[in-house]
């Protein structure tokens, strides 16, 4: 668990998560800070005689933003320089213009290529609010709506009760609220499954209380963008395109990686080591396009946002039908429970954050984070039509939420009420410290039992949901393939039957327990893999 500011808590069970707490930062200023992140919720105790506006008016004036705008220079090299990032790039709309537009450091560590304005970046979650931009203008051209079921245009696909199976919705799936568990198909990924294996192998997963519990999934949103595609008889990638992307005039945004790839001006990942950033993995994640692949540059971005910001419109032309993506912009399920009697609740949308904050005002927001070297943000108050994009070549340590905070903050005070880098780095650290096993292989028994022989665990064990397990001997070492690409993971003894593997991709948590059932006759009839089992599917059984 990781605890926000002495009242918000949330449970963590991948580093892409770790774009979820932040958001919770992101909505709120320094006076909330000193209460708890979710804030303190107005509720209306009489019958009010005549109905409040849908938005509070404005409190920010152009000169508020501007004072906020001419400190952001100064936000961001002071960010970069406290922490090293090696890139950023950051837009800001108000009004339906862009104010601000602006690189700053390098697209990789250790060359001399500078981030612009133009650079390309993986947005990693932030394609989620984007990917509800696409699903909106759908609707508003009668190819879908919100509520239709999804076996209505996926005739495949099914969880693992029949009822929900019947009854999911578009939207149910795009706010979190299907019962699927949190982060449900991303360890799949992990493994190297393409998007079909994946959404196919969802009703293998333990479903909770159907729209009454809150739990994140890339592939559950992933599956509702999908059934919408095949809806308007195209790809997730073309739907983009056509719906938003070539409209808009975002040139440079992309559904696909391999459109990220062959961009020259592109900013390429990085993860730190003690003070050191370093570019050693590459993010492919078209598996999970909707919810986490997209790329695009600030320049692009900011055009989305004013169309955000436009109810749809830009530059004069509805593009996206407003009440199709004003729908988007309403809590559709809490998120975040209030921890204090004074305490507000969080909430999702569709492909958002939604919080108010003090004065009533709509404040929508997301994050995105890769473990292996990307963090973004993207942060709004449509009432004052004001909004910021900030994204990074960096692992998630807090920078863009802290940019993005401090600017928003600025903006209603006249200055930073809290510093917010200080704020957010400690709950990303301990976010990410709290994934690990409870147990540490690094350090054996100091009297382990000793393991049998190697032939007592070779052979092959399958698994319904992750695929066949082969264990082997190669040069003296126990190892275990697993995957469609026969990832091998060396196995070292620890104690008695269970071994230590290193976990790798988005989702590694270290060293994480493999341990065998040895049955009568002296061989393993099963085996446990921990890290594979947070749903208690983890468990292989011997076939061969």
């Amino acid at each position: 668990m990781v605890r926000l500011d002495g009242g918000c808590r949330r449970p963590l069970h991948s580093a892409a998560a770790l774009g979820m707490v932040a958001t919770l930062a992101v909505a709120c200023t320094g006076s909330d800070a000193g209460t708890s992140i979710a804030g303190r919720a107005a509720i209306a105790t009489s019958p009010l005689p005549t109905a409040p506006p849908a938005q509070p008016p404005s409190r920010i004036s152009r000169a508020d933003v501007e004072t906020a705008v001419n400190q952001l220079d100064d936000v961001v090299r002071d960010t970069m320089r406290r922490t090293g990032v090696p890139g950023v790039a950051v837009g800001v709309v108000h009004d339906d213009e862009v104010v601000y537009l602006k690189g700053f450091g390098v697209r990789k560590a250790g060359a001399k290529d500078p981030v612009g304005a133009d650079t390309v970046f993986q947005l990693a979650s932030v394609s989620k609010p984007i990917a509800s931009t696409v699903v909106a203008a759908a609707v508003g051209d009668k190819t879908v709506g919100w509520d239709d079921p999804v076996v209505e245009h996926s005739s495949g696909f099914a969880l693992k009760d029949p009822w929900v199976t019947g009854h999911v919705t578009l939207a149910d799936l795009f706010s979190h609220r299907s019962g699927l568990p949190d982060h449900a198909g991303d360890l799949l990924e992990d493994l190297g499954y393409d998007r079909s294996y994946i959404l196919s192998h969802l009703r293998y997963e333990p479903l909770a209380p159907f729209r009454a519990h809150y739990a994140y999934t890339n592939f559950g949103l992933s599956e509702a963008a999908v059934a919408v595609a095949r809806a308007a008889g195209t790809s997730w990638e073309k739907l983009s395109d056509e719906k938003l992307y070539k409209p808009l005039g975002m040139d440079s945004t992309s559904s696909s990686f391999a459109d990220y790839e062959k961009a020259k001006n592109k900013a390429v990942l990085h993860v730190r080591a003690g003070n050191t950033w370093r570019a050693e993995h590459v993010r492919d994640a078209d598996a999970q396009s909707p919810a986490g692949g997209a790329s695009s540059t600030v320049q692009d971005m900011t055009k989305w946002l004013r169309l955000q910001l436009g109810n749809g419109k830009f530059d004069g032309r509805q593009l996206v039908d407003a009440e199709a993506l004003e729908e988007t912009h309403l809590p559709h399920i809490m998120s975040e429970p209030p921890h204090t009697p004074a305490g507000r609740a969080g909430f999702y949308g569709l492909g958002w954050n939604v919080g108010y904050d003090d004065q009533g005002r709509l404040k929508l927001g997301h994050s995105g984070a890769f473990a292996l070297g990307a963090a973004t943000n993207v942060s709004m108050l449509p009432s004052e039509k004001l909004g910021i994009v900030v994204l990074t070549n960096g692992e998630p340590i807090g920078v863009p939420e802290a940019i993005a905070t401090t600017f928003l903050d600025t903006a209603e005070t006249g200055g930073p009420t809290v510093d917010w880098l200080t704020f957010l780095g400690p709950i990303f650290k301990q976010a990410t410290q709290g994934e690990r096993s409870p147990v540490d292989y690094s350090k054996p028994p100091s009297s382990p039992a000793p393991a049998k022989a190697n032939s007592a665990y070779t052979g092959t064990y399958a698994n319904a949901y992750y695929g066949p397990m082969t264990v082997s001997t190669q040069d003296g070492e126990l190892t275990m393939q697993l995957g469609p690409k026969k990832q091998r993971f060396t196995l070292s003894h620890y104690d008695g039957d269970t071994f230590s593997y290193r976990t790798t991709g988005e989702n590694a948590v270290g060293l994480s327990g493999v341990t065998f059932t040895v049955g009568s006759g002296g061989r393993a009839d099963k085996v446990r893999v921990e890290n594979l089992d947070t749903t208690g599917l983890g468990t292989f059984t011997r076939s061969g």
